[in-house]
């Protein structure tokens, strides 16, 4: 199975309902966020992470492979996406009509 998750939580999101887990352990190269806490990223060579506003308003990614995470909505005002190097982290907030970094390190430039 490419992902592994926690047991199973309901929890209501921007006005939805989301079906999902306090974190997940990714193993693949695309995921889309629904709603977890956190997600670690390993055993893979990159991953791709599309934010999902609808689902998800706080996040935190732990990236143990080159990632690049996407969205709908632009990060920190600018950024259609971000790229984080191996071993980084990122905590995301979804606020009104944008994406905001509110931790990182190994961003890549």
């Amino acid at each position: 199975m490419p992902v592994f998750k926690s047991v199973p939580v309901v929890k209501t999101i921007n006005g939805f309902t989301a079906k999902t887990s306090n974190y997940a352990i990714v193993i693949k190269d695309t995921y889309t966020t629904s709603g977890e806490n956190a997600i670690i990223i390993k055993d893979i060579p990159n991953c791709t992470v599309n934010l999902n506003s609808k689902t998800t308003d706080h996040i935190t990614i732990k990236s143990l492979t080159d990632t690049l995470i996407v969205s709908d909505y632009p990060i920190d005002d600018f950024f259609d996406e971000i790229e984080l190097r191996d071993n980084a982290s990122i905590e995301l907030i979804f606020v009104k009509d944008g994406w905001y970094i509110l931790s990182s390190d190994g961003l890549k430039t």
